[in-house]
């Protein structure tokens, strides 16, 4: 895997990430990966390098840059949606593996290495659906996990202030220490040289302005974010057995959300995958709030079979005679493990 980046936030706010049924009661456990993209659109328009940006990711054969999703971080324990070909392991008596959505990336690694987890070691935290060490027990009234879940109450006063209209909206509120990570791949070292600066001011910026919705409450926002730059393949390795060595077959696994280019071979009858419907609305002065096409996409944790490692695209879910595309970034950043038929 080539060169990248490895990034912390700590959110300092709430945060909404809205759910596929749109819900204002509801809120997603992962900031997903076109949602991330989208935002670093928005503070790349902001910064004055819009065209470059989309020349180097939604109008380019292969992206300069790929995200991954946003993904729970834990003190300084980085959570991931597990592969599907290897979770949940066998049933255990003291633990409902299949109740977690997020494990450490260690465990993963033994997972793709074969060997068994003790499950003496290990607790969900039912609320964030996280796989936690089994020692970490809150005290009275403190969440156990990365965040809560929470429902906070709100009314919209017409101009006049004749007419109140209360809602509630769900949102995501961080233990202390807590927050997400995610990473950014650079297509080589050129891209490297040339995005490191821009990603990085991007990030900086929406940790200032908010990432998710209801940004104008001030939710969405984190401390800058801690940025670590390295080969993304030492940063978020697996140990063990080799994918691709010694007759061992290659599953890629995804970190992002995926929508494969037209010349991308994926054996679609192998793998273990799952596919999600993304939707989504417009921000854009050309016709804010507008609802995007729907886009089927692979989910992240899916496990896929191709002939080399898939790059994605962007497809265009511009509603029907809009100004300009609009941009839907189905880019994959995936790592190779071994695949084992279940």
């Amino acid at each position: 895997m080539p060169s990248g980046l490895l990034i912390r936030l700590r959110p300092t706010t709430p945060w909404r990430i809205g759910p596929v049924s749109g819900d204002r009661d509801r809120v997603d456990r992962i900031y997903h990966s076109d949602s991330l993209y989208s935002a670093v659109t928005g503070a790349m328009l902001r910064l004055g390098k819009l065209d470059e940006w989309l020349n180097a990711t939604a109008r380019a054969e292969h992206p300069a840059v790929r995200f991954s999703s946003c993904f729970p971080l834990y003190g300084d324990t980085l959570l991931v949606t597990p592969p599907r070909s290897a979770w949940p392991p066998p049933p255990s008596t003291k633990v409902r593996w299949k109740g977690a959505k997020f494990v450490p990336i260690e465990v993963v690694e033994a997972l793709v290495a074969g060997r068994a987890i003790q499950e003496d070691g290990w607790a969900i935290d039912t609320v964030s659906q996280c796989l936690l060490p089994s020692g970490n027990q809150p005290t009275q009234g403190q969440a156990s996990g990365p965040f809560r879940i929470s429902v906070r109450s709100s009314a919209a006063v017409d101009r006049a202030g004749n007419g109140v209209a209360p809602h509630s909206t769900a949102c995501l509120e961080f233990t202390p220490g807590s927050g997400l990570w995610m990473a950014a791949a650079f297509r080589d070292d050129a891209a490297r040289d040339e995005w490191t600066g821009p990603v990085t001011g991007a990030l900086r910026l929406l940790a200032d302005s908010g990432f998710g919705g209801e940004r104008s409450r001030g939710w969405g926002r984190s401390e800058m974010p801690e940025i670590e730059e390295g080969d993304l393949s030492e940063m978020l390795s697996l140990s063990g057995e080799t994918a691709g060595e010694g007759g061992v077959q290659s599953g890629w696994w995804m970190l992002s959300l995926y929508h494969p280019a037209a010349s991308e071979e994926v054996d679609w009858t192998r793998g273990n995958y799952e596919v999600t419907m993304r939707s989504g609305r417009v921000e854009s002065e050309a016709g804010w709030g507008q609802p995007k096409r729907e886009t089927r996409m692979v989910a992240e944790g899916s496990v896929l079979i191709a002939a080399s490692e898939p790059q994605g695209s962007a497809p265009d879910v511009a509603p029907e005679n809009f100004a300009h595309p609009v941009y839907r970034a189905g880019f994959a950043l995936a790592l190779p493990i071994p695949w084992r038929a279940s």
